[in-house]
């Protein structure tokens, strides 16, 4: 069993996308361990994305991901983190396969409605970015 984090963006909560993407997981059997809307501020966004931080998009990754409250989820399945990155799609939606969130949803690279863990690793960190034990349902 593994765990991944999914993160619903402002631009996917703010047209809605909530229910669609939820749906999505659930009927690709994902298991939704823990699930909430915050706004991160942004020395949070650019607390939760460090590992970016000397890329040039960093600054306006953090601002947009600050910019409106986000839905995050802790998702638990068999190979959740390949799974949720399959059903996700390519970051850039024009590259993205048919029938993915981003592909459906996205309207460019940065605001491409979900974020997904991308290795285990990862996966830890942004899980307890996030969430305390109690907050996670197996």
């Amino acid at each position: 069993m593994q765990r991944t984090l999914s993160i619903i963006k402002p631009d996917g909560v703010s047209r809605g996308l909530i229910g669609e993407v939820v749906g999505r997981f659930e009927k690709n059997g994902i298991h939704i361990a823990g699930m909430k809307m915050i706004r991160m501020t942004q020395a949070q966004a650019e607390g939760f994305y460090h590992v970016h931080r000397n890329k040039p998009f960093f600054n306006s990754l953090t601002r947009f991901m600050s910019s409106g409250p986000v839905v995050v989820m802790a998702l638990e399945g068999e190979n959740i983190i390949e799974k949720n990155r399959k059903l996700m799609g390519a970051t850039d939606p024009k590259n993205a396969e048919p029938g993915t969130i981003r592909r459906d949803f996205a309207s460019e690279i940065e605001k491409n409605v979900v974020h997904g863990s991308d290795s285990p690793e990862s996966a830890t960190f942004e899980i307890g970015y996030f969430f305390n034990r109690f907050e996670i349902v197996s």
